[in-house]
């Protein structure tokens, strides 16, 4: 029997999710996301990826600010559906709306539950250096993704994974996992295993001051978090007082004063070893490849961008 569903998802890492739900034979009754957003001087309305995706494919949009309200619970109450799907909407479900009868939620969270609870899981796996990672499928509970896990699935994170591929792969398995899990929910046949809280982690939001580079860290600190930033917000550094975002880098042999410029292709010496920067990105200029910016910016050997 198919199943009728409310879809709850924001970013461009739900919409292979949403999709792959729309394809099946189970009913999207409605779609929740975040509300639209005004950005830059000519105030442009931008819709989530989810909300494009939704109107692109004719599935009813709702975009509350709030949605812990009298007006949306009995909103929800009235779909009369039997699952909401939850990938990183970007608000916390109340007890109220996790309390209605006859209703079930689910979230698809990208890490191997219980560790990288939380709002930055991709970002904090690959910063961590883990060596791998997944797709945990779990009931919503009141505590943050604490709930019992249905089912999971790994994915080895590669040495050169940034955030932008791992989360293109982890989106495509929770596309594939979400319809297994669904096909035991229809036969009642699922299960549900309660998380080790001992275990637990959390991958708290990544704040702005992490994206500078700080140059006391290791070489292999600095390239997980370029990689893990990757390419918003970014990790950059001062040069002559522009920004310049490193989008590529691989960690080499090199000793020097941390921040140092010690030779002529843009190797930086670290807290430990150095980096040498591939691909940046100059403020309010496209990305290009570090042998054609220095072809136009000549840095003096020796140069301490900690100064």
């Amino acid at each position: 029997m198919a199943l009728k569903i409310i879809f709850m998802g924001t970013p461009e890492f739900s919409v292979p999710i949403l999709e792959s739900l729309h394809q099946s034979n189970h009913k999207i009754i409605e779609v929740y996301t975040q509300p639209p957003t005004k950005k830059n001087r000519g105030q442009k309305v931008h819709f989530s990826p989810v909300h494009i995706f939704s109107k692109q494919n004719n599935i009813p949009v709702r975009h509350p600010i709030h949605i812990n309200t009298n007006e949306e619970l009995e909103h929800i109450e009235k779909l009369k559906a039997d699952i909401v799907i939850v990938v990183a909407y970007g608000k916390i479900l109340p007890r109220s709306l996790l309390n209605l009868k006859n209703l079930k939620f689910i979230n698809i969270h990208a890490s191997l539950l219980p560790k990288w609870r939380g709002s930055a899981p991709i970002h904090r796996a690959i910063m961590n250096s883990d060596r791998e990672t997944g797709i945990s499928i779990m009931k919503i509970i009141p505590k943050l993704d604490a709930g019992p896990v249905m089912m999971s699935s790994k994915i080895k994170i590669q040495k050169d994974a940034n955030y932008e591929k791992l989360s293109k792969q982890l989106s495509k398995m929770g596309s594939e996992l979400i319809i297994t899990s669904l096909k035991l929910l229809e036969n009642k046949k699922e299960k549900f295993i309660e998380q080790n809280e001992k275990d637990a982690t959390y991958a708290k939001k990544v704040s702005k001051d992490e994206s500078q580079i700080n140059w006391n860290e290791t070489a292999g600190q600095i390239i997980a978090k370029i990689n893990a930033l990757h390419q918003n917000p970014g990790c950059w550094f001062y040069l002559d007082g522009l920004r310049i975002k490193i989008t590529r880098a691989i960690e080499v042999n090199g000793n020097g004063a941390p921040g140092e410029i010690i030779d002529e292709n843009f190797v930086i010496a670290c807290g430990k070893k150095a980096i040498k920067i591939l691909e940046l990105t100059r403020q309010g200029k496209q990305n290009m490849s570090a042998s054609n910016f220095l072809k136009g910016n000549k840095i003096p050997i020796g140069t301490n961008l900690n100064k």
